[in-house]
C-alpha cells in the first residue's frame, strides 16, 4: 500500500529539521542570525524545512515577529528544491485560516497545524480546527503535528484518517507520541495509507523507520548529525546508522526530558559552533546548570568531526 504524497514530492522524505531563532542579549529577534541559520540548514543535505516550532519558541514570538521571520525564510528557500513548510500553531480557528492561507499566498510549500490545545478543548472542536486549516489551503500539502506529549491533545489514527479521506491535501504527519512507532504503523496500515515524519528529536528514530517513516523532523543546531543517519539507512548502512544514532540517544534522552530543556541545548550548541551569536531563549525559559553546559561540551567534541564550524563563524563561548 502506498502512503498518501509518499511518492509525489521526495522533499518531504529525509530530514526536515525546525529551525531555531536567535535572540540578542537583550531579547530582540535577530534577523541577521536567523538568514544564517536558513543559509546554513539549506546547505546540510536536508529535504525540507519549517518554521515555527516550538524549536522556534513560536509561543514566544509576536505576530510580526512571526511574519518577518517566515518571510525571510520564503525568501531564501525561493527557488531552490528544498520546502519551506510554514507551521501554523494558533489556537483561534479563525486566526489560523488566515495564517495558513497568508502562508501559502507567500509561497510555503506546505502548512503544518499544530491542533488547538489550550484549555482542553472538545475533541470535535479540535477536529473541526484541523477540517478549516485543511479547506483553506486545499490544493497545497498539508501536515498533520501530532504532539500529545507537548499538548495534551489526543487524537486517535481513525480520527486522523478520517481527516485524510475527506481533505486530500492532508498528506502526512509528524508524529510526537510517546512511543511513535504504533501510531506510524497504525497510519501507514490504514486507508488512506498516510506518510509519518518522527518528531520528538528522533529519540525512536531507529524503530520508526523500520515501520515506514518518511523521515525525522528534529531541531536544527546538529543537523547534519540526521542527515547522516538517514543516508546510512537509506543505502543499506543500517548498523552503521544504529551506531551513530546509538552514540546520539543519551543526550537526546536527557534533553527531551523538556522541551525548554532541549531548545536551550540546541541554542547552546548553535552558539558553540558559531551559528549564532548568542544562546539566549526568551524567558521564561530553562537555563543550563555548569554539569549540562559541559554535556554540549562533551557532545560536540564527540562529534566534531561531523559538525564543522561554518565558513567565515566561529564558535566561542556566549558571556551573557
Amino acid at each position: 500500500m502506498t502512503a498518501a504524497g509518499s511518492g509525489d514530492d521526495d522533499r518531504f522524505r529525509g530530514v526536515c529539521p525546525v529551525l531555531e531563532v536567535p535572540f540578542t542579549p537583550a531579547g530582540d529577534v535577530d534577523q541577521a542570525g536567523f538568514a544564517r541559520v536558513v543559509d546554513h540548514v539549506l546547505g546540510t543535505g536536508v529535504t525540507a524545512v519549517m518554521f515555527p516550532g516550538f524549536a522556534s519558541e513560536f509561543h514566544k514570538l509576536d505576530d510580526a515577529e512571526r511574519d518577518l521571520l517566515a518571510r525571510i525564510l520564503l525568501e531564501r528557500t525561493s527557488g531552490l528544491d528544498v520546502a519551506a513548510i510554514v507551521s501554523v500553531p494558533d489556537h483561534a480557528t479563525t486566526i489560523a485560516v488566515r495564517r495558513a492561507r497568508s502562508a501559502v499566498d507567500a509561497g510555503a510549500d506546505a502548512v503544518n497545524i499544530l491542533p488547538p490545545s489550550f484549555l482542553s478543548p472538545p475533541g470535535n472542536k479540535v477536529l473541526a480546527h484541523v477540517e478549516a486549516v485543511l479547506d483553506a489551503v486545499a490544493g497545497t500539502t498539508a501536515i498533520l503535528q501530532y504532539a500529545p506529549a507537548q499538548t495534551g491533545t489526543v487524537l486517535s489514527p481513525e480520527a486522523i484518517r478520517g481527516l485524510a479521506r475527506a481533505h486530500q491535501n492532508l498528506r502526512l504527519v509528524k508524529v510526537e507520541a510517546v512511543p511513535p512507532g504504533p501510531v506510524v504503523s497504525a497510519l501507514l496500515d490504514g486507508e488512506p495509507s498516510l506518510s509519518c515524519l518522527v518528531g520528538y528529536a528522533g529519540v525512536q528514530l531507529p524503530d520508526a523507520l523500520r515501520r515506514g517513516a518518511a523521515g525525522v523532523q528534529p531541531g536544527c543546531s546538529f543537523v547534519e548529525l540526521y542527515v547522516r543517519v538517514w543516508d546510512l539507512w537509506e543505502s543499506g548502512r543500517v548498523d552503521e546508522a544504529l551506531g551513530l544514532h546509538g552514540r546520539m540517544l543519551p543526550y537526546l534522552a536527557y534533553w527531551m526530558q523538556g522541551v525548554e530543556l532541549i531548545v536551550q541545548a540546541e541554542k547552546t550548541i548553535s552558539q558553540r559552533r558559531g551559528l549564532i551569536d548568542h544562546d539566549v531563549c526568551r524567558a521564561p525559559g530553562r537555563p543550563l546548570d555548569a554539569h549540562e553546559t559541559a554535556m554540549v561540551d562533551r557532545f560536540l567534541e564527540e562529534f566534531h568531526d561531523l559538525l564543522p564550524t561554518p565558513v567565515g563563524r566561529t564558535g566561542t563561548p556566549d558571556n551573557k
